[in-house]
């Protein structure tokens, strides 16, 4: 259960978030250090499918690496327009959000993208080895752009070149994605190969985690993710939602009209979503769900579902109550893990510009 680890994340001391209190690993020594990063948007509290998608693996790997970098990009979430203020608030929730399910700032370095400028710096060097050709192919500019008036900000266009810089910045050996995210870590691939060709081997090529949870998708539309820029009220579970609304949303979720709880997304997609959600949610097997769902109709599933979930975010909900308050421990909270990135980016980005040509 979540309680446990929320209690264990929080009684570190703010003292001991100090720089001093992190090993860096020098760029220049020979031995290929195994590094995570992975980044998630200031969208302010996650939904449902942020939570069983990432953040929850995000949590297990700090267990299984010594090195870890997750980062709040602020900088990819402007390439859609933000309210300046919102987008502050959003930063605090969301690094609240993450404390509360688990993310240790003693065991990963959690740090506000913007704040470590060699990003965009790296970025610029990469974008002049990335021809257009190869990002008017990637998926996600086809459909964000699809729905603008204009074609789409050059922002919009290049930020794939900006998420292999972050990974690239650090030497990063792994990353956790889920499967719409693929052809962008092959993006990463293709450059990370394209400047060692060019300016001599520097960086690893790195490999993906793949998250073992299938993609959560919308309670009114099981044929689309579940997203908090849906325009249905219902169809996205947030992790602060309170329990008559979590109920709420499962009730009205949609299904069909058989009432027996299998599993099959490609003909029973609402079906399917609720027993992904309860296998994900509990850690059982979709085939250990669909055999205890035996004798219970599709009404009575749903009811089981939201109280699983109801049940798995009570503790962490509180938690991000508590934590929204201690904006300057949050604020403290990045600042100390913008300087451990600084740390990590500094040696490495002295070696690209030395191999580039700037000094």
């Amino acid at each position: 259960m979540a309680a446990p680890v929320v209690k264990r994340v929080m009684r570190f001391p703010v003292s001991k978030l100090g720089v001093g209190s992190f090993r860096v690993e020098s760029s220049l020594a020979p031995k290929v250090v195994n590094r995570v990063f992975s980044g998630i948007q200031p969208t302010g509290v996650p939904h449902l499918g942020n939570y069983l998608g990432a953040i929850e693996s995000w949590v297990k790997l700090q267990d299984e690496y010594s090195s870890i970098l997750y980062s709040i990009v602020d900088l990819h979430s402007i390439t859609v327009p933000q309210d300046s203020g919102k987008l502050r608030q959003n930063i605090l929730e969301m690094t609240a959000s993450l404390l509360a399910c688990g993310i240790n700032p003693e065991q990963s370095v959690l740090f506000q993208q913007s704040k470590v400028s060699e990003h965009t710096e790296l970025a610029w060097i990469l974008s002049c080895l990335t021809s257009m050709p190869r990002l008017r192919h990637l998926p996600q500019w086809k459909m964000k752009s699809s729905g603008q008036k204009e074609e789409g900000s050059l922002g919009l266009f290049t930020y794939p070149v900006l998420q292999s810089a972050d990974i690239l910045l650090y030497k990063s050996t792994h990353v956790p994605v889920g499967e719409d995210q693929i052809q962008h870590l092959e993006l990463t691939q293709d450059v990370a190969r394209i400047f060692n060709n060019h300016y001599g081997h520097l960086f690893p090529i790195p490999k993906a985690i793949l998250s073992e949870t299938k993609k959560i998708k919308s309670l009114r539309n099981p044929t689309a993710k579940m997203s908090k820029s849906d325009t249905q009220t219902l169809a996205t579970v947030s992790i602060t939602d309170s329990p008559e609304d979590i109920l709420l949303k499962f009730r009205k979720a949609v299904t069909d009209f058989t009432s027996e709880v299998t599993y099959d997304p490609e003909t029973r997609p609402g079906v399917s979503n609720l027993v992904t959600v309860h296998a994900a949610v509990t850690g059982l097997t979709v085939e250990e769900v669909v055999h205890q769902s035996k004798g219970l109709d599709t009404a009575r599933y749903k009811y089981v579902v939201a109280e699983t979930v109801i049940e798995k975010f009570a503790p962490i909900k509180n938690e991000i109550e508590r934590l929204k308050a201690e904006k300057g421990f949050l604020q403290q909270v990045l600042n100390c893990g913008a300087e451990k990135a600084k740390e990590l980016a500094g040696p490495i980005y002295h070696e690209i510009r030395k191999l580039v040509g700037f000094s």
